[in-house]
């Protein structure tokens, strides 16, 4: 469906050019969501920044998220999964835990000035893709404690149960493509990890 993240953030960003005049902040989620929300901020002539947030993947199946955390201690739990996976609450802890050291680096890492102030501003927060939700409940979690004026989620591709559920906390979600089979990396012919270098280099 699209050739990789950035082609993928200029065609979400026709989506949200009535937001141009509403003067945006754009989040990206680190790491695919960057070259995403790099692309819509160069459209839309907006701020960009990063709002951290780690997945907590299901032991043994990383990819499968049970939850996520966010800075200022924010966790948001997939009781559904951790149901369906039988997860005792030691293994939540214990990847939590290790979640919680890289989410501190990443941050250290990105943040090489204060964040933008996200009070009284609309805020894009822009990931590659959504399969559960988790990650972006999480975000909006962590930008709703700064008392923005809207938050508005915007992904390439997304399956419509996470749509549903950040639609509980984001006052729109803007999704391109509903994904029915696989994962979020099948809606892309390049899907690569990115490198914390290539992250720093898109939010320069």
């Amino acid at each position: 469906m699209y050739t990789d993240r950035a082609e993928a953030g200029r065609a979400l960003a026709l989506d949200l050019d009535y937001l141009r005049a509403r003067n945006p902040l754009v989040l990206g989620l680190p790491r695919g969501g960057v070259p995403v929300a790099a692309e819509i901020a160069s459209a839309l002539g907006a701020d960009l920044d990063v709002v951290p947030v780690r997945k907590l993947g299901v032991p043994g199946q990383p990819e499968l998220a049970m939850g996520a955390i966010g800075e200022n201690d924010i966790t948001v739990l997939n009781e559904q999964v951790i149901d369906r996976m039988e997860i005792t609450p030691a293994d939540i802890a214990s990847v939590r835990q290790q979640e919680q050291i890289e989410l501190q680096r990443r941050a250290r890492r990105w943040r090489r000035r204060d964040p933008i102030s996200r009070r009284g501003r609309l805020v894009i927060i822009v990931d590659d893709g959504m399969a559960t939700g988790a990650t972006a409940e999480a975000a909006c979690r962590v930008v709703a404690a700064e008392h923005p004026s809207a938050i508005v989620v915007a992904v390439p591709v997304a399956a419509p149960e996470a749509v549903v559920r950040v639609g509980s906390v984001a006052d729109d979600v803007v999704a391109r493509v509903g994904m029915r089979l696989g994962g979020v990396g099948a809606a892309y012919s390049d899907f690569h990890q990115l490198t914390d270098g290539e992250v720093s280099r898109l939010l320069a």
